[in-house]
């Protein structure tokens, strides 16, 4: 029966997908900025209700930008989780973009595409990402370059957090947790690691009951006349914060 429900869910979510992409291809052209990025949040949450997925956010998300949304990264279900809760524009490496289905939706939700093996390409990206925050942009970028089991956090990468100390821009840290609804426990059922397949954490995730995703946003803060390294470390510390119960 559970796995009756879960491709029930599975085959709503699919569909729900090809409708994003309907309207990524007939409606976004015709629609102004802050309409596409409205319609991308509300087709994240209605993914998280058909595939089970409660949605809690703790603390305020930015009301707008100029602001770097810093987080930690566990799964793939981190990014519609994020725009479930707020919309903003992700920095992610450039395969992504050519991926079926996902590099489409990546695309149209406005991701900032790196090449994580060419510094030239990295000081495209921090010169990308500091104009856009210049313009009033809500970005995020997970700095861990990877994702954990959701357990620890790995080292937070600095280089990304030259873009909002060029633009004199806040950063703000963001905690993501998926706990299991029924022991209050962290649910491991969405991670995606080491040898997991996204089809095989996707199917996890779909036939787990009571998972809840919790976003939980820490104060934005300045530079200060921090250098990277510093600042990324400041934000790693105030995610692990977040984090606690």
């Amino acid at each position: 029966m559970n796995h009756l429900r879960a491709t029930v869910k599975l085959l709503r979510g699919v569909l729900h997908i090809f409708k994003g992409l309907w309207i990524i291809r007939w409606r976004f052209p015709a629609w102004s900025e802050a309409q596409r990025h409205a319609m991308v949040e509300t087709w994240a949450q209605r993914l998280l209700v058909l595939w089970g997925v409660t949605l809690v956010v703790r603390g305020t998300p930015p009301a707008g930008g100029p602001v770097l949304l810093v987080a930690n990264h566990i799964s793939w279900l981190d990014i519609v989780v994020m725009h479930a809760a707020r919309h903003c524009r992700f920095v992610s490496k450039a395969d992504v973009k050519h991926w079926p289905v996902i590099g489409t939706l990546a695309t149209a939700s406005g991701t900032v595409f790196i090449e994580r093996e060419s510094r030239r390409d990295a000081m495209r990206v921090v010169h990308h990402m500091a104009d856009a925050l210049r313009q009033g942009e809500v970005l995020a970028v997970f700095p861990e370059g990877t994702t954990s089991d959701g357990i620890h956090l790995l080292p937070f990468h600095a280089n990304l957090m030259q873009a909002p100390i060029s633009a004199d821009a806040p950063a703000q840290p963001v905690a993501l947790q998926f706990i299991d609804q029924a022991s209050g426990q962290r649910s491991l059922a969405p991670c995606y690691i080491g040898d997991d397949t996204l089809i095989g954490s996707i199917w996890r995730t779909l036939t787990t009951p009571g998972i809840v995703a919790v976003v939980s946003y820490g104060e934005p803060q300045q530079p200060l006349g921090r250098d990277r390294r510093t600042w990324a470390h400041d934000l790693q510390a105030q995610v692990e914060q977040l984090r606690q119960p």
